[in-house]
């Protein structure tokens, strides 16, 4: 008797195809886990200062936090879920919503005092200026 190894249906048989991707879907759904929603963000070094860019699409200035607490940076806010009409069918639904917070530890000490934060078009921006003593500082040798 001759074994052979099973391959999962693909295009050939297009309802098989479609079942397929409904199963990936699934697997896709219950292997992963539930996560609350945090937005993406970049966070960048000069020899001056920390900027941090946060993706927040969607939402009013009024609606976002930014602290320093405990040598971190806290950024919170909730992004207000959209209304969907009762006789509208929702197929699929990526964007997240409610409440969030991220803490970024900072690996230097910062002038809090002269900490900027802007919102402009989705993207929150944070420069953090070191402090003097957490600055490079050049030493001249001498003789």
């Amino acid at each position: 008797m001759k074994m052979t190894t099973y391959q999962r249906p693909g295009l050939a048989w297009p309802t098989f195809g479609r079942l397929a991707s409904l199963q990936d879907e699934l697997d896709r759904l219950f292997e992963t886990p539930l996560q609350a929603w945090a937005p993406a963000l970049d966070v960048h070094e000069d020899k001056d200062s920390f900027t941090i860019r946060v993706e927040l699409p969607g939402m009013k200035r009024e609606d976002i936090e930014v602290s320093l607490q405990n040598g971190a940076l806290v950024i919170a806010g909730e992004r207000q879920t959209e209304t969907v009409k009762e006789d509208v069918a929702v197929h699929r639904q990526e964007r997240c919503f409610g409440r969030f917070s991220r803490a970024l530890t900072l690996p230097t000490a910062v002038a809090g005092n002269q900490v900027k934060a802007a919102y402009k078009d989705g993207i929150l921006t944070v420069t953090l200026p070191k402090a003097e003593e957490a600055r490079p500082k050049q030493i001249t040798v001498s003789e």
